[in-house]
Order: structure tokens, then sequence, then C-alpha cells
């Protein structure tokens, strides 16, 4: 028996696996594995001779963006050609290097770029041509840095330093608005220092990924619109289960799965849960895996996005973007 079917054996028998349902005459399972399809690294950007290191990833319209240092990479997500690097905010006379790209978020025709150097990038999905900027660089003004964004439902989220998230509306950003608009809320991490944070919004609440607070951070959408006013003195906190020794460290949302990764007991895990059960808070996940068929261990996964059956995962420690595929296999035993 080879080494592949070895494992996959090992898979099908101990891990990675779910019972879907169960009659008196037969029980059905589906058995969910990884196994690696492609890779992205700085050989496959221009002519190959620059660096890759990816932060936040995000796929819109077939197109995976890559936070890479002061650029955006823009590759085509099914075929993984690249496509190009956008190095600049380009608005009419205006021209802004774009330098130190944390995360991002693409929502209703706009892309969000966060940056570390306390901006907040907003651009045409389609054009590439500069909206707007939030903050102008300066880290005693609008924003401490930024850490993380996540865009949806008519809502802004900014991960600052330290454990301040600010909140806006789209609305608020606009051709001609302020690059020192006032939030309309604020809520709470609990703990955070500097870190790249993950977050991403499914069915009316914000999660983010905590890695020092050592969970899954909950906030509903409804909550925070009704607090607004109250939050801009006392910030909202999450609804959040800890977990005695693992540490989220990405989570993205598609539309059947919470693409996580976590860090527990000294080794990086890509985990999948079932997103119904993930929003109610039941952690039971169909894949954790630190490593595909015993090789190729992951390193820090700071950011995960999925298309179709293919899992995207920004492996910032081996400075790459593996892609896996999520495989499937089902088995029924008749009695």
């Amino acid at each position: 028996m080879n080494k592949i079917a070895f494992f996959l054996l090992l898979l099908f028998s101990f891990t990675n696996c779910s019972k879907d349902s169960y009659d008196a005459t037969k029980s059905s399972y589906s058995y969910y594995y990884p196994t690696n399809e492609a890779e992205i690294t700085a050989s496959q950007i221009g002519d190959g001779t620059g660096k890759l290191d990816p932060k936040g990833i995000a796929i819109a319209n077939d197109k995976l963006y890559i936070c890479n240092g002061d650029v955006l990479e823009v590759f085509n997500a099914k075929t993984l050609t690249f496509l190009k690097t956008i190095s600049t905010y380009s608005k009419g006379t205006t021209s802004v290097p774009f330098t130190k790209l944390s995360s991002i978020s693409i929502d209703n025709g706009r892309i969000y770029l966060g940056s570390v150097d306390s901006r907040l990038f907003v651009i045409d999905e389609n054009t590439n041509l500069g909206i707007s900027i939030v903050g102008n660089g300066q880290w005693w003004n609008t924003f401490v840095h930024v850490f993380g964004v996540a865009v949806k439902d008519g809502l802004v989220f900014v991960k600052e330093k330290s454990t301040t998230i600010k909140v806006f509306e789209t609305s608020q950003i606009t051709e001609t608005s302020n690059w020192n608009i006032a939030p309309i809320a604020k809520l709470n991490t609990l703990q955070g220092f500097d870190e790249i944070y993950s977050m991403d919004i499914d069915t009316g609440n914000l999660v983010i990924a905590g890695r020092n607070t050592k969970g899954y951070l909950y906030y509903k959408l409804t909550d925070i619109r009704a607090n607004a006013t109250n939050s801009l003195t006392t910030p909202i906190n999450p609804t959040v289960v800890p977990f005695a020794d693992t540490k989220p460290l990405a989570v993205s949302f598609s539309t059947d799965w919470a693409v996580t990764s976590e860090y527990k007991g000294g080794l990086n895990y890509l985990c999948l849960y079932p997103k119904e059960e993930f929003m109610t808070k039941t952690y039971n996940p169909r894949i954790n895996a630190s490593d595909v068929l015993g090789e190729n261990p992951f390193g820090t996964i700071v950011s995960t996005a999925q298309l179709d059956d293919r899992l995207f995962l920004a492996d910032n420690t081996n400075k790459k973007i593996r892609i896996i595929k999520l495989n499937q296999s089902a088995i029924v035993e008749q009695r």
C-alpha cells in the first residue's frame, strides 16, 4: 500500500469524519479530508524575482486578492494565473503608494484595504481606481494602525491596535467624504495588541478569530446598531466560549463552512466547521489537520478563503498561498 492510500485509510478510519444521517436499516457517513491541489509562491508573481509575504486574502468574482507587503496581488482564482500587481491608490491627480497592507474585504463592488500605517484604502473593484482613503497615515488620528477589516450589510469593521474595533457605515465613505470620518460604534476584543486579526460576517454576526482570547468572538449586528451610541463610551463586548489551549488565527465563511486556522499544541491546524454548528458555538470540526496526508505541515495561516471545493490558505510562515482541495467520501452501511 502506498503512502497516500495508507493515510487516506487512516483518515477514513479515525479522523476528519462525521456521521450525517442514521436510520434503522442503514448508516450513512460522510468523510471530509484535504489533499494538496496547488500553491502560489513569489515565483509566480510578475517576473518571479520578488517576494511573497501573504497577509489578508479575499476572493470575489473569481479573482484572488493577496495583501503582499506594500502591494496587492491579483490572480485568477480558478486558473491561478497571475493578473496584476496594484501598488498605488490612484484618484484623479492623487496618488498614494500602498504600504504595509494587513487585511482586505470586498463588498458591493468595493475593495477595502487595511494598512498598518493607519489607513483604510477604498478602491473600485472593477477599475481599481480610488474612491476614498480613511485615515491620513498618522496613528494618533483616525486609526491607531489597521490590523483587520471586514465589510458587509452596510457596515465596515476596522480592527486597530490593542482591543478596539471601530465601526462605520459604508454610506459614510464616498467619493467626497473626509479622511477623518467618525465611527458610529466601537467594539472590544477583550485581548490583543498589534497582531493581524481575521474577521468575517455571516448570518447577522461579526465573528473574529481571537487569538489572545483563545476563542471566537461573536457580535450580533442588530446589537451593534441598537447600542451604537453608548458603545462610543463603553465598547461592546463579544460573546465568546474560550478554548483551554487553542488560539484561533483566521476565520472566513463559505456557503456551508466556517474555514478556520488554529494554533494548538505547538502546531498550526486547518479546521472546517459546519457553519450552522459554528454559529451556535458547537465546535466539532469535520477537518482538523496540521498537514496534508502526513506531509507538508502548515505554517501560521493568517487568512483563509474558499471557492468551490478549493480552500485558499495564506501560509505566512512558508511564504505561500496553499490551495487545498476539500474531498468528500460517502459510505453507506446496510444493516
